[in-house]
This record gives structure tokens, sequence and C-alpha cells, in this order.
């Protein structure tokens, strides 16, 4: 059912920063930040030849990365996103196991523009997963 993966997102305290440690000392290609409000986050994508790396940073005080940076000040994995083909029918399929989906069940559109939806961490051995329509 899953795809490959699209991209694993680290929350980062300071997202100047994080995009220029990966730029300047990595030498990794990395976008402009993307303000996603219906999110609240800001996003910085780091290109890699086989897959990204999306830093994460609360866009305001409601943000959903806000708690996790409040437990980890240093930052942290926060997710990992695996790409399906059809993500109604993932959606379905995962629930008929067991899964839990976060939030309304329905997808949303992320950050690339494609519809996402996010599985409960502990259903997946302590790691929130979200799957993007490819």
């Amino acid at each position: 059912m899953i795809g490959r993966l699209n991209h694993v997102a680290i929350a980062v305290p300071d997202l100047a920063a994080a995009a220029r440690m990966y730029r300047d000392m990595l030498g990794a290609e990395v976008s402009q930040p993307i303000d996603l409000p219906a999110h609240g986050v800001s996003v910085v994508f780091v290109v890699l030849p086989n897959t990204k790396i999306e830093l994460l940073h609360p866009l305001g005080a409601d943000s959903p990365i806000a708690p996790f940076l409040a437990r980890n000040p240093s930052g942290g994995m926060h997710h990992v996103c695996y790409e399906v083909d059809d993500i109604l029918a993932a959606r379905d399929r995962l629930k008929a196991g067991g899964a839990r989906v976060l939030g309304d069940g329905e997808p949303k559109i992320g950050a690339h523009g494609k519809p996402v939806l996010f599985l409960h961490p502990k259903d997946f051995a302590g790691t929130l997963i979200e799957i993007e329509q490819a």
C-alpha cells in the first residue's frame, strides 16, 4: 500500500538557523520558508537525491508543533511521510485494520498541495505517520 518515502519532518526551534545548517554545513539545496497557516507551521524543504527533509517551526502559539518543541526544546524528528496512490482507499484500509486517523479523518491539503492524513503514533511503534496522495 505505501509507496516511496516522501519526507522526514524535523521540528526545529529556529527555522532560519536549521536551514543555514543544512545549506552551509551539509551543502544541501534548501527552499525558502513557506508559511502554512492551515497547519500552524512554517516549513523549509531540504531537497535530497532520494527524498526530502521537512524542517517544521510553529506558526503561532496554537501550532501543533509548539507542544512537541516544549517537550523537546532542541527539536527532533516529528514524523515520516509515505506516499500512497489513493488516500481514501489507504485511509479505509488502515481504519479497517485498527489504525487511528487523527483529526476528523478527512484529508487536508498538505505542504506539497496534495491530500494528507496523519496516523496515531501509538499504532506505528511510536512514530507519527503522514500519508500523502502521490
